[in-house]
C-alpha cells in the first residue's frame, strides 16, 4: 500500500519559517544503465531519505548485501547506472511570500525537478542547496525528483574535462567533489553509490530569516568574547532587528532596508574555559539568536559554545621545528587516531553510533580524532558529542592523496563547500585544527607528480591562499595547517623544509607497515606523527559473519576481496615472521596478526610518548573501519573493538611507565600526561621467565605534572645473561612495563598454564584468570563466544602466581568453558608453541 502524500500548508498565524521534512514517499528506479539487472531495470523501488541507492536496493531484496563475501564485485552497475529519486507531496499556498527547497546532501551529480520543471543542477556532496520554488509550486499534489548520474562515468567526464591528475586507487575521485572513499581505499569498499544523504526540506517564509548564525567565541583575560556573525537573506525591505543572548548577557542591533548583515559582541565575565578531556571541564554555554519584525519573532537559531585558546608552537629550536597544540597556554601532547566514515553508506551513522565510536575513543584514552580528508565534513552529532565529552578535533578539508584543478568549476566548488563548513562548524570548541589537505603536498614533492602533471594546477592555491584566507576571516580562532604531512614555513617560504621531515612540524611514517619491521619505528624522532599504522584483521566474529568461504584461509576469495591493501596479506606475513611464526590454522593465523598490530602499534606510541616534549603527537592510522576489512582500524567495521583497541589504552595511559634504548642501553622512561605530580619509588627487575629476581635497580622519582623522567640502568639489569628466558619489569606506583630481551618466536615461552575461575556480576560475569608460569599478552577474545559482548581488558603479561580479573560485559548465558577455551583466552605462548 502507497501512503498518502503529505499535505504541506502554511499556517498563517505562524510567524517562524515553517520547515517541512520530504522524508516520505520517495521511490528511486534506474533511468540509465546498460548493466542494470532485468528485475532491477523496470522496477520503482521504495526509497529511504535520508538514503542511498545500495541500501534502497538492500532493502528492497533486489541485492545481496554489498559488505558480504564477494558481493562488491557483483554490484558494479550501480556506480554505473543513473537513478532517479521521485516524490509527491500535498501543498496549499498561504500567507508565506517564499517558499525554498533544501537539500542537505546530494550525492553527487544530480539535475533536480519539481513538476517536470528544472530546478537546478548540483556536482558536489559536500555542499548543500537551497531553490526558490515558490513560482513552481502549485495547489495540490506535486511531484518532486532528482536524478543523479553515474558517480563513474561523471568521474571519467570531468577528468577528461579537467585534465589528468595524479591519484591513488582506481576511480579519477580528485576530478568530482564526492566523498573520495566512496569510489574504494586501501581499506574501503567501493560503492559509487548515489542518493539523497542528508535530509530534504521545504521551507516557508515572509520578510526575513536568519541564513547564517557563525559565532565566535575568544579569551580576553577572564573575560569571554562572543563576536555573533549574522546573515540575514530578504523578503522585503522592511527593518528587521537581529538579538543574541548568552548567559544572561544580551545584545541586539537594526538592520535597515537592505542590510543583511549583522555583528553582534557580547562579554561574558569570569568565564570557565573549555578544556580537552584529560585537562579539566567543557563547560557549554548557550546561544540564542533571534530575528525580529516589528513586535514578532521570524526566526531563531541557537548554538552551544565554549571558550578556549588554540595555538599551535612552530618556533624553530637546535633540533628542528616542533609542531605543539596549546589549548588555553597549555601545551598538550596528542593522544590520537583518525577517523574516516564510520560506515560506506554514511546516512547509516546516527547519534548513538557516533556516541558509541566516541566512547570506544575515552576507553583507549584518545584526546583527539583527526577527521580525515578522503571523507565528508563530519555531521553536527559528531561535533555537539565531541564538544559535551573533551575530544579534540582535527578537520581536514575534503582532498586526499591526489593532485587538483585549480580551474573552474573546481574552484568555485571548493570554495562554497569550504565557506559553508567552516561557518557551520566555527562554534564547536571542540574543533582546533582544519587542514588543508591528506599527503597532497608530500605526493606533489616525492611521488613524481611533477612529472605528471606536466605544468598542470594541483593544488597549491587552496592550501597555501584559499583556505587559510577562509579560515582567516571565518574562523580565526581555529588553527590552519596547509597540509597533513607538512613543514612550517620560514619567513613565508613554504618550500624551507621538504614535507614530511622528522625534524619539522608533522610527518606520516608508513615506510615501516610497507617496507620495515615494526621495530624500525624506533629509529625516528620526530616532532609529530599525524598518521602512522599496522594491519590486522577484524574480530573473529566479524570476519566469519561477513565471509562465509569454505574453507576460510586468508587467501580465499572472499578474504581477498575484503583485503584492499596493496600486497596486503603479503605485508601481514613480512611483519609477523620477525615475532612469530607463520601458523597453519585460521585461527591462529587470526590471532597472530591481530596481537602483531596490537605490538606494533604499542612498539609505536610508547616510543613517541617517551621523547616528549621533543615529539608532541601520536596520531594512530586508525580508529574505526567502514565495514567488515582487514585494516589498521582498532575498531573493525561492525564496531567491535580488536586487540589493538586495547594496546591504544595501554599506551595512551595518563600514566605510562616504557623501557626504552637509551645511548646503547635500556632505561626506564616514566611518563606523566595527568594533572597530578607523579612520585615514588622505581623499581626495575631482571627476570627469569620463572619469576626469578636476578637483577634489580630502585630509584625515587618525582614527575611533575605534564613530564617524563629518564632513568638509566645499570648493566646488571639491563643485560641479560640468557636473552630467551628473561624479561624487564619496571613498576612505580603499580604501574608496569615490560621489555624482553628476545622476539617471542626466540624465546623459551611455554604453553600457557592457566586456572580460570567464573563469576557472576552485574551486567554480566567476571573471569579470574590465574598464571602457574609466565604468561604473555593474555587477551579474552569474547567476541567469539558472544558477538555482542565486551571485555574490560586485554594484552596482560602475569608472572607466575599472578592472576587478572577480565569484566565481561554480556546478556549471554556463558561457562568457564566457553571462556577458557584456548580459541577464546589466547596468549603470546601459544602462538610461540606452535613455531
Amino acid at each position: 500500500m502507497t501512503p498518502s502524500p503529505p499535505t504541506l500548508a502554511t499556517n498563517p498565524s505562524q510567524t517562524l519559517p515553517i520547515i517541512r521534512h520530504l522524508d516520505a514517499g520517495w521511490t528511486v528506479a534506474a533511468v540509465e544503465g546498460s548493466g542494470v539487472p532485468a528485475e532491477v531495470r523496470g522496477s520503482i523501488v521504495p526509497a529511504t531519505v535520508p538514503g542511498a541507492v545500495h541500501t534502497d536496493l538492500l532493502a528492497a531484496g533486489l541485492i545481496p548485501d554489498p559488505y558480504l563475501d564477494s558481493n562488491e564485485r557483483l554490484l558494479a552497475w550501480i556506480g554505473l547506472a543513473d537513478w532517479r529519486y521521485t516524490t509527491t507531496f500535498v501543498w496549499q499556498p498561504a500567507d508565506a511570500t517564499n517558499t525554498e527547497l533544501n537539500f542537505a546532501g546530494l550525492d553527487t551529480v544530480a539535475d533536480i525537478e519539481l513538476n517536470g520543471r528544472p530546478v537546478g543542477h548540483t556536482r558536489n556532496m559536500h555542499r548543500s542547496y537551497r531553490f526558490d520554488v515558490r513560482a513552481l509550486l502549485h495547489p495540490g499534489l506535486n511531484e518532486l525528483s532528482v536524478t543523479f548520474r553515474s558517480p563513474i562515468r561523471q568521474a571519467d567526464a570531468a577528468s577528461l574535462e579537467l585534465g589528468y591528475r595524479p591519484h591513488v586507487n582506481h576511480h579519477p575521485y580528485n576530478a568530482i567533489r564526492k566523498m573520495a572513499c566512496g569510489f574504494g581505499w586501501d581499506w574501503g569498499i567501493d560503492t559509487s553509490s548515489s542518493g539523497i544523504w542528508r535530509p530534504v526540506t521545504l521551507e516557508s517564509w515572509s520578510t526575513a530569516r536568519l541564513s547564517t548564525v557563525r559565532p565566535i567565541a575568544t579569551v580576553d583575560g577572564t573575560d569571554g568574547v562572543i563576536t555573533v556573525h549574522v546573515d540575514v537573506a530578504r523578503a522585503s525591505d522592511a527593518p528587521v532587528t537581529v538579538a543574541a543572548s548568552v548567559a544572561g548577557i544580551n545584545t541586539e542591533i537594526d538592520l535597515a532596508a537592505g542590510e543583511s548583515h549583522a555583528e553582534l559582541s557580547l562579554r561574558i565575565a569570569d568565564i570557565e574555559l573549555w578544556w580537552p578531556r584529560g585537562y579539566g571541564e567543557q563547560p557549554l554555554y548557550d546561544l540564542e539568536v533571534t530575528l525580529v519584525s516589528g513586535h514578532a519573532t521570524i526566526d531563531t537559531a541557537s548554538r552551544r559554545i565554549g571558550f578556549r585558546t588554540v595555538e599551535f608552537d612552530t618556533t624553530p629550536d637546535a633540533a628542528g621545528t616542533p609542531f605543539t597544540i596549546v589549548i588555553n597556554g597549555q601545551p598538550v601532547f596528542v593522544r590520537g587516531a583518525n577517523w574516516i566514515p564510520d560506515d560506506a553508506f554514511p546516512h547509516r551513522v546516527d547519534r548513538a553510533r557516533y556516541l558509541d565510536r566516541l566512547q570506544q575513543a575515552e576507553f583507549a584514552n584518545i584526546n583527539l580524532l583527526r577527521i580525515w580528508g578522503g571523507g565528508i565534513f563530519e555531521s553536527d552529532d559528531f561535533y555537539e558529542l565531541c564538544d559535551e565529552r573533551g575530544m579534540l578535533t582535527w578537520q581536514d578539508f575534503l582532498l586526499a592523496c591526489a593532485a587538483y584543478s585549480e580551474e573552474q568549476p573546481m574552484w568555485t566548488e571548493m570554495e562554497a563547500e569550504a565557506r559553508e563548513a567552516v561557518t557551520r562548524l566555527a562554534s564547536h570548541p571542540s574543533l582546533v585544527v582544519l587542514n588543508g589537505n591528506n599527503e597532497n603536498i608530500w605526493g606533489y614533492e616525492d611521488w613524481n607528480w611533477k612529472l605528471r602533471l606536466d605544468g598542470k594546477t594541483w593544488g597549491a592555491g587552496y592550501y597555501y591562499e584559499l583556505f587559510p584566507a577562509i579560515v582567516a576571516e571565518l574562523a580565526p580562532h581555529i588553527g590552519y595547517t596547509p597540509g597533513s604531512p607538512f613543514s612550517p614555513a620560514v619567513d613565508g617560504d613554504v618550500d624551507a623544509h621538504v614535507p614530511n621531515d622528522q625534524a619539522h612540524g608533522t610527518m606520516h611514517i608508513w615506510d615501516i607497515w610497507n617496507q620495515r619491521d615494526y621495530t624500525n619505528y624506533l629509529e625516528y624522532t620526530p616532532r609529530f606523527v599525524a598518521e602512522f599504522g599496522w594491519q590486522g584483521p577484524p574480530t573473529w566474529s566479524t570476519m566469519t559473519e561477513s565471509i562465509s568461504d569454505a574453507p576460510l584461509t586468508p587467501e580465499s576469495p572472499g578474504m581477498v576481496v575484503h583485503q584492499k591493501a596493496a600486497l596486503g596479506n603479503a605485508k601481514l606475513t613480512d611483519g609477523l615472521l620477525a615475532h612469530f611464526a607463520l601458523p597453519n590454522t585460521i585461527e591462529d593465523w587470526h590471532w597472530a596478526m591481530s596481537l602483531n598490530q596490537a605490538n606494533a602499534i604499542s612498539t609505536a606510541i610508547d616510543h613517541l610518548r617517551s621523547l616528549q616534549p621533543h615529539c608532541m603527537g601520536s596520531i594512530v592510522w586508525q580508529l574505526n573501519d567502514c565495514w567488515p576489512v582487514t585494516s589498521w582500524a582498532a575498531v573493525d567495521g561492525y564496531g567491535r573493538p580488536k586487540p589493538l583497541l586495547y594496546a591504544l589504552r595501554h599506551a595512551y595511559a595518563d600514566r605510562l611507565l616504557t623501557l626504552q634504548q637509551r645511548d646503547g642501553a635500556f632505561a626506564a622512561v616514566a611518563v606523566n600526561d595527568s594533572a597530578e605530580t607523579w612520585t615514588g619509588t622505581l623499581t626495575v627487575h631482571r627476570l627469569s621467565f620463572a619469576g626469578e629476581v636476578l637483577a634489580e635497580h630502585t630509584q625515587h622519582v618525582t614527575l611533575a605534572p605534564r613530564s617524563t623522567a629518564t632513568v638509566p640502568l645499570p648493566a646488571s639489569v639491563a643485560s641479560a645473561t640468557d636473552a630467551a628466558v628473561e624479561l624487564l619489569q619496571a613498576e612505580l606506583s603499580g604501574v608496569r612495563g615490560h621489555r624482553f630481551f628476545a622476539e617471542p618466536r626466540d624465546t623459551g615461552l611455554a604453553a600457557p598454564e592457566l586456572e580460570t575461575s567464573l563469576q557472576r556480576v552485574p551486567g554480566g560475569y567476571r573471569l579470574t584468570v590465574t598464571a602457574h608460569g609466565l604468561v604473555r599478552d593474555l587477551a579474552l577474545l569474547i567476541d567469539q563466544v558472544d558477538p555482542a559482548g565486551r571485555v574490560s581488558d586485554m594484552l596482560v603479561t602475569l608472572l607466575p602466581g599472578e592472576h587478572v580479573d577480565f569484566d565481561i560485559t554480556s546478556e549471554s548465558d556463558l561457562t568457564v568453558t566457553d571462556l577458557a577455551n584456548p580459541l577464546v583466552l589466547r596468549s603470546a605462548n601459544q602462538l610461540v608453541a606452535l613455531g
